[in-house]
């Protein structure tokens, strides 16, 4: 593998000769829609992770500094071990092979859920968002994404067109709505492939290194509307619900129930047109074409939420006429 992949080449050297650390064997962990990539370290009975985050395409030092907002009681992250910012490369904490993707059904959601629950209340509680130098989830950040569902799945791939009026109806609707509401941490990709299963209670959190500060409902829509997995509206509504009674508790937020769902629904809608755009990217232009598996599941949520709420019935008609037969048309 080395010699035809000069980072790994170049992280090993780091490993064994700067951190004098005994290499057993190495294989890859896993990848993602980044640049990043992961490897296992097997060194004297002891397993580890090496982040390989290339600087001229990764912010490593994002990484590190959201690790360190994390670190607080209730909350798991890798810890840091050794840190290579000039290459890229850093030393973690191995919490294992086990994703929640890769292990929940029906059986055992509630459970998973209630700790991945619990982690995201402490985030939103515990971290003080006085001096919190991490991103705004402002207008431009929200535009900007909601943009790349036009330019890369529409355009792109579909060849087709959102009319002028719509797009813009449909995103100041979406960015008022995101805009209203209270703020706190924002993990921003909190779902199924990055919390891992650490057992007893708890649930391992990676992948968070671009954190914002942003709107109360975007990391739990995340979670119980995953683009990777999808439950039944009750079983969500349940855990909606649940969950908005300890935020009103906690004062994180005071509005009614129809209020915070409605939140959340937009917020998703958000989320999944980005997701949705961001597949097709990385088909388009990475190469990436296991992410166009994921986009039923994703247009389902956009279909569902805009046929749900009367101002979004223009854009439901426009879904429905438009991007979903071109879209059955790729497939």
């Amino acid at each position: 593998m080395t010699n035809e992949d000069p980072r790994a080449a170049l992280m090993l050297d780091w490993l064994s000769n700067d951190l004098s650390l005994a290499i057993d064997r190495f294989e890859p962990a896993s990848s993602d829609a980044s640049f990043r990539r992961y490897f296992r370290i097997y060194s004297q009975g002891t397993t580890y992770i090496v982040m390989d985050a290339p600087p001229d395409k990764e912010n490593i030092e994002a990484f590190i500094k959201v690790a360190k907002l994390l670190s607080v009681p209730g909350i798991h992250v890798p810890t840091i071990f050794q840190s290579n910012l000039a290459h890229g490369f850093l030393l973690l904490e191995d919490f294992g092979k086990t994703c929640y993707l890769d292990c929940l059904k029906p059986s055992n959601a509630d459970y998973l859920y209630q700790y991945a629950l619990d982690s995201l209340f402490q985030q939103q509680t515990l971290i003080a968002l006085d001096n919190l130098e991490i991103p705004h989830y402002d207008r431009p950040l929200l535009i900007r994404e909601l943009g790349i569902f036009e330019e890369w799945f529409t355009s792109h791939f579909l060849n087709t067109t959102i009319p002028e009026t719509l797009r813009i109806e449909v995103n100041e609707l979406l960015i008022n709505s995101a805009l209203e509401q209270p703020l706190t941490f924002v993990h921003r990709d909190y779902h199924s492939r990055n919390l891992m299963n650490l057992g007893n209670g708890k649930s391992g959190i990676i992948d968070f290194q671009d954190a914002v500060i942003g709107p109360v409902t975007y990391d739990l829509v995340s979670l119980l509307k995953d683009c990777y997995i999808s439950w039944p509206k009750a079983q969500i509504d349940h855990w909606r619900n649940g969950y908005f009674q300890r935020l009103l508790q906690h004062g994180i937020i005071d509005c009614s129930q129809a209020q915070f769902k409605r939140w959340f629904d937009l917020m998703g809608l958000q989320r999944h047109l980005k997701a949705i755009g961001i597949f097709a990217r990385l088909h388009l232009r990475d190469g990436k074409s296991a992410y166009l598996n994921d986009i039923p599941r994703t247009i389902n949520y956009v279909t569902e939420t805009s046929t749900h709420y009367p101002e979004l019935s223009e854009f439901a008609d426009f879904l429905n006429r438009q991007v979903l037969p071109a879209f059955r048309s790729k497939t």
